[in-house]
């Protein structure tokens, strides 16, 4: 008898601790945790503070109103990504006065456009140098080439830096990004606009130096590589030569000898 009772005592007393009252512990944040506050937190500096002014220019005064007539005259808020772009292309960066003056033109609360420049990583919200360098380290420029692990090593090596850091002359800012696209010539890395693929840690640095000698020397005959594919290749076609479309595509007239 006691041993058929075991088991259901047994239950009971799970049951019970199960239902046991538990300290109530409550998270500073019911949002998701974030490695870095970077991209939430706005922090004063000597460079990016509210009190610094910031205009666009008169050319940029003309682009913006030719955005804005894209834009029915109630919604003009929508051309918040475009506007903010341009004025981070004009200062450098996506201060906290190119925001408030984003605002200020697009007639919205300045917490409305934090909003947008601290949710896309394109908008850099602290200062970087010159040439900002992203490398791609996701599966397909893991695993393309000789991997994007050789090429950020290469990175670190001739700049000096490590990943989130700007070179002391501010020339070179470096980070890690996710997939930028152009899987088929990988590794890759973008730098400022520009797509540089096919990479090698060689031609990597070759390109690095190239760039730092253009911005630092006073001559014309330093020649940056052209953007694009550094084997050779013109865009994303086999680096052995065309492997499909060498004869006449077959069609009707090929197995009909009748027509």
């Amino acid at each position: 008898m006691a041993s058929k009772l075991s088991p259901l005592l047994f239950r009971s007393a799970a049951r019970s601790a199960c239902r046991a009252p538990r300290p109530h512990i409550r998270a500073f944040t019911a949002a998701s945790s974030r490695r870095s506050e970077s991209l939430a937190v706005h922090r004063n500096t000597p460079d990016n503070n509210p009190d610094i002014p910031f205009k666009f220019t008169a050319q940029n005064e003309t682009i913006i109103a030719e955005i804005l007539k894209r834009y029915p005259p109630q919604y003009k808020k929508a051309a918040v990504m475009p506007v903010l772009d341009l004025g981070q292309r004009q200062h450098g960066f996506a201060s906290i006065s190119v925001m408030n003056e984003v605002a200020r033109i697009l007639e919205m609360p300045p917490m409305r456009v934090y909003e947008v420049a601290s949710f896309y990583t394109m908008y850099n919200r602290t200062p970087v140098g010159k040439f900002h360098v992203q490398a791609c380290t996701t599966t397909p420029c893991q695993l393309g080439g000789c991997g994007s692990d050789v090429i950020v090593k290469a990175i670190k090596e001739e700049l000096g830096i490590k990943q989130g850091e700007t070179t002391s002359d501010g020339l070179f800012t470096f980070v890690e990004v996710e997939c930028l696209g152009a899987c088929v010539n990988a590794p890759m890395i973008q730098i400022n606009d520009d797509y540089y693929e096919d990479l090698t840690p060689e031609s990597t640095k070759q390109l690095l130096s190239a760039l730092r000698q253009s911005a630092t020397s006073s001559s014309s005959d330093v020649k940056v590589p052209t953007p694009g594919p550094m084997s050779g290749r013109q865009t994303c076609e086999n680096s052995a030569g065309q492997t499909n479309l060498t004869s006449e595509p077959w069609g009707a007239e090929t197995t009909r000898q009748d027509l």
